[in-house]
């Protein structure tokens, strides 16, 4: 692929995730303006994800038969104005309206991108160009939250969804530009064979185990970067927005480390290297529990190097597990991966009272485990 097209990719990732996650430091500030728990106020969190696992199935068959380039870019537009909305919400309800509506048009730009870069990329650098596409993501994930932040700690909670829109619309209009029209593109033409093209994926075990370990990533990373928020906020931290937005920088440790990774997954196989991300995951969600700033921000940097690792492999298997309709399976692959993460956005909270940040370190350790059978028993490189 030449530059223009990496440079397109790498922004369509960070158009993806510069607002989806961007509450995530306004939390705690969310659970005062409110007077809600933080169960409800992390529905803010939620109900983008929800919106994305619904949508991306029938956004990645609308790709299969328009054109990837051309979802992307109409997707990317849609996020911009409904970001940008979400700063005229009144209430609660509303602003979850309105993060729900910002992640209905998200899987257009996942799944298009993942098959995009699966049939546009030569085989063997398929998992650098993914990874070229992730790690845009994981930057814009962490502007997105430092920026909401940052700003929110100056001009209040409404003006960063204004910012992030706008940047979304840029990015839009860049990839407008830089992107080229692919030439390996074969359209579905008809609704009943992306129908079939769907029943296939689902009875394709490795596509199977793929979604079962795309579930299981997100549901960690949200799990840990949701309510690690309350755990900051509260005795004896007192963290404030400006500062939990800050925490997100470990996110830049992942960027770093994810176009390597890619070489990595390309050279000893996706399962081997899934198995041992999920470990460096577990590892660091267990120096979260000590009482110490730093060393919980470590925990957090090692967690997220290992979940980002774990999305490359992931995601970098979906291409090579389907042998056609790619955008199709890769809708669906969205479609587990953002319902883990709904699922790791409210689980936690349902007995947060009870066990607290220590329970949620206990789930996300256990759906290691979890990850690495499914990988080792199911995985074939």
């Amino acid at each position: 692929m030449s530059p223009a097209a990496h440079a397109a990719l790498s922004l369509a990732g960070a158009a993806t995730f510069i607002g989806l996650y961007a509450t995530q430091p306004l939390l705690p500030d969310f659970r005062q303006i409110f007077g809600a728990s933080e169960l409800m106020v992390s529905l803010t969190v939620s109900a983008p994800i929800l919106a994305v696992a619904l949508a991306a199935p029938f956004l990645g068959l609308l790709a299969d038969a328009v054109g990837r380039r051309r979802v992307i870019i109409i997707a990317m537009l849609c996020v911009a104005i409904a970001t940008a909305l979400t700063a005229t919400a009144a209430n609660l309800s509303q602003l979850i309206f309105w993060r729900f509506l910002q992640g209905l048009f998200v899987p257009g730009i996942i799944a298009s991108a993942m098959a995009y870069i699966s049939e546009e990329s030569p085989g063997r650098y398929v998992g650098a160009t993914m990874s070229i596409y992730l790690t845009g993501g994981i930057v814009g994930g962490f502007t997105g939250r430092f920026l909401a932040g940052l700003i929110s700690h100056h001009w209040g909670w409404r003006i960063p969804f204004v910012v992030l829109g706008a940047i979304t619309l840029a990015g839009a209009l860049a990839i407008w530009r830089l992107l080229p029209r692919p030439i390996r593109f074969v359209r579905q033409n008809s609704a009943a064979a992306s129908l079939r093209s769907i029943a296939t994926h689902l009875r394709n075990s490795q596509l199977l185990a793929t979604y079962a370990v795309g579930f299981s990533v997100l549901f960690c990373m949200v799990a840990a970067f949701t309510y690690v928020n309350f755990y900051l906020a509260d005795k004896p931290f007192y963290m404030g927005p400006a500062a939990l937005g800050m925490i997100f920088a470990v996110y830049l440790v992942g960027a770093a480390v994810t176009p390597v990774a890619g070489s990595i997954l390309d050279r000893i196989g996706y399962r081997l290297a899934l198995m041992g991300a999920a470990g460096i995951v577990a590892i660091g969600m267990l120096l979260t529990l000590a009482h110490y700033v730093p060393v919980i921000i470590s925990g957090l940097a090692i967690a997220a190097t290992g979940v980002f690792i774990c999305q490359a492999a992931a995601s970098s298997n979906v291409g090579k597990a389907a042998s056609s309709a790619r955008s199709s399976a890769a809708g669906l692959y969205v479609a587990f991966y953002y319902l883990g993460g709904c699922a790791g956005s409210v689980f936690p909270g349902l007995w947060w009272e009870q066990t607290g940040w220590y329970g949620c370190v206990a789930i996300i350790v256990c759906m290691q485990i979890l990850t690495s059978l499914i990988a080792y028993h199911l995985w074939r490189d």
